[in-house]
């Protein structure tokens, strides 16, 4: 056999490998992942439940879900494992203050609204009237007679080029 006809099935045994390869290192991160679960710590199952952990096993996890409410469940159903800035952020609603010097958006309109003298100043010239390219019935008359003119003045089709 020639080198030539043994090149597809070398090529398509690397990507193999290649794929392989990046499906076991995900793999691992998400083993190593879940052995870094410490009681207190913020996770999220596959389920999408968030929980706090409150004892970890070989195989198990214990999770607290709220008062009163303690789950066991296994440890490849974690999905991730959260920081506590994100875990209080999504469960309790907690921003942690990155900028202080932020602009802060606003829960309602009635905020955006300025009283200022500036507006009022901008409230008295909104009382002239806005031209939105409507014409009169003057200016309609005359607009009507120069599409007129325009249009007589073009040919009928006899012209004398022929």
């Amino acid at each position: 056999m020639s080198l030539l006809t043994l090149l597809p099935f070398i090529v398509l045994i690397g990507a193999m490998f290649l794929m392989t390869r990046s499906a076991k290192k995900k793999q691992q991160q998400a083993i190593d992942m879940r052995n870094q679960m410490q009681p207190g710590s913020g996770v999220r199952t596959i389920g999408g439940m968030y929980a706090t952990v409150k004892e970890v096993s070989e195989d198990t996890v214990l999770l607290d879900a709220g008062p009163g409410v303690e789950l066991l469940f296994a440890k490849n159903s974690i999905g991730a494992v959260l920081t506590d800035e994100e875990y209080n952020r999504i469960v309790h609603g907690i921003e942690h203050d990155l900028k202080a010097d932020a602009d802060v958006v606003p829960d309602d309109a009635s905020s955006l609204t300025e009283t200022d003298d500036s507006s009022d100043a901008a409230a008295a010239s909104d009382d002239t009237p806005v031209d939105l390219g409507k014409k009169d019935a003057a200016d309609a008359d005359t607009a009507d007679g120069a599409k007129a003119d325009a249009q007589s003045k073009k040919s009928d089709g006899d012209s004398d080029a022929k």
